[in-house]
């Protein structure tokens, strides 16, 4: 890997931008929620009594595990680490069907589908927005090698 292709960004020295700062937020918020979820799936599957003890077990572990992706990417937000918006956009665009089926339930679950849409959108508008990708020292396309134009 040649030094041209690490991305560093010149605006490190300076503070961190706010708008960064809460899609870091709101991005580690997503990862909380999911080990908080994972954990309670699997302190029920082997405390309680469902249906399937090993479903529940597993969902508990599977949701632990996935949580580390928001979870990394928060800490790479807040480090200005350029790969981290990859996997935060990512994690967005997967809570959005997510909060879609949520608000179609007939349940206490549309506040939390409510909820979710707007923590998802919200982290999107952030993460996309020039000031951030500017702080991550992420280029246009076509700009890599060129510099700014």
């Amino acid at each position: 890997m040649s030094s041209e292709q690490i991305s560093t960004a010149p605006e490190n020295s300076g503070p961190r931008p706010p708008r960064l700062t809460y899609a870091a937020a709101l991005v580690g918020l997503e990862g909380l929620a999911l080990l908080v979820g994972g954990v309670w799936m699997l302190v029920l599957g082997v405390t309680g009594h469902p249906s399937d003890r090993q479903q529940a077990v597993t969902g508990g572990i599977t949701l632990m595990i996935i949580s580390l992706l928001p979870l990394l990417a928060a800490r790479g937000l807040l480090d200005r680490r350029s790969w981290s918006r990859g996997p935060a956009v990512v994690t967005q665009l997967m809570a959005l069907p997510v909060a879609y089926n949520l608000l179609r339930a007939d349940s206490v679950a549309i506040p939390a589908g409510i909820a979710l849409a707007v923590v998802a959108v919200a982290a999107l508008v952030l993460l996309v927005n020039p000031q951030t990708t500017q702080a991550l020292g992420i280029k246009g396309p076509g700009r890599a090698q060129d510099g700014e134009r």
